[in-house]
Formats: structure tokens, C-alpha cells, sequence
């Protein structure tokens, strides 16, 4: 008996790059669907770029209807304004599944290069790379579209831990 194909979208949050890219997961096969980048306009004061960045992922999510969504952690950056910059556009990228009603999961970025490359500290030539041979018929538009897909992957790959996980949290 196979498993029920999921549908899962992947978010490389940033403000001024967020990738997304969309996989179908069915037992171990996956399948690509779409990429992306939705990109904002530097001039524009930070609450458009946000305004900006949800009505891209609204829009995502419109189109290709995923079932499950995970996203990148963050990691802190030298620069604090930068990092609290990524986290707010990283708050986008979790609440707009979250209002569709998806289950969102987080994933560190070593887990998620670890899983796609096999290597914690690959860089993102590695991950292009790969992406190109676990997923032949993707049309990758740049490295945030690369990661996107990395991540939902990486989830594809974790969802049914990340799912007793969650119900460890609950029920204690």
C-alpha cells in the first residue's frame, strides 16, 4: 500500500528574497511542482515589503494548494538589525500557511543541508547541485528557489518526526 502523495511548500524567508518551491512527496518518490522567488523593492518602507512578501506566499499558496509547509530557521547574523529583519519576514513565511490551515514546520539549516547534500556546512552551489539530481525536472530559478526546495525536501524527508514531535508537545 503506497502513501498518500503530499503536497509540501518550502520557504527560504528573506526580505529581500523569499524562495518557495513546492514538491508532491509520495512514500519516498518526490516530484517536482514549482519554484520560485518573490522579491521586494529595497526603496519601500519595511511594512510594504512585508505587505508584499504575504500577498506573494497568499498567492503561492492559491495556485498550488500545498498540504504542509516548512521553513528555514533562522540564524542569527552579525548584524542584529539584519537578523530581526529576516525574522519578521521569516513571520510572514509562517503565518500565511498557518491562516490556510496548514501545519508548519521548522528546520535548522544544517539539518536541511545534511539531508539534501549529506554534508551540515554545504554551500549553495552543493545545493543547487542536488536538487538537480533528486528533483531532474525542476526549473530552479536561483539559489533562494534552490534552498526553498532543499527545505521542503528536507521536510519531506522529517515530516512523520516533526509530526510526533508536535504531538509530544501537546499531549505533555
Amino acid at each position: 500500500m503506497s502513501a498518500r502523495p503530499i503536497r509540501i511548500l518550502g520557504v527560504d524567508p528573506g526580505l529581500r528574497r523569499t524562495g518557495w518551491g513546492v514538491v508532491i512527496a509520495e512514500g519516498t518518490r518526490l516530484s517536482f511542482v514549482a519554484a520560485g522567488v518573490i522579491v521586494t523593492d529595497e526603496t519601500q518602507p519595511l511594512a510594504v515589503r512585508l505587505a508584499g512578501l504575504h500577498a506573494g506566499l497568499v498567492a503561492v499558496l492559491a495556485e498550488h494548494v500545498p498540504d504542509e509547509a516548512a521553513v528555514e530557521e533562522t540564524f542569527v547574523n552579525v548584524n542584529a538589525a539584519s537578523t530581526l529583519k529576516l525574522g519578521q519576514a521569516r513571520g510572514i513565511a509562517m503565518l500565511v500557511p498557518a491562516l490556510a490551515g496548514l501545519s508548519v514546520a521548522e528546520y535548522a539549516p544544517n539539518l536541511i543541508k545534511k539531508t539534501v547534500v549529506g554534508a551540515g556546512h554545504a554551500d549553495k552551489r552543493q545545493i543547487q547541485a542536488m536538487i538537480a539530481v533528486l528533483l531532474p525536472k525542476a526549473i530552479v530559478k536561483g539559489p533562494d528557489a534552490a534552498d526553498a526546495l532543499a527545505i521542503a525536501i528536507c521536510h519531506a524527508q522529517h515530516r512523520g518526526a516533526a509530526a510526533r514531535l508536535a504531538a509530544l508537545r501537546v499531549s505533555a
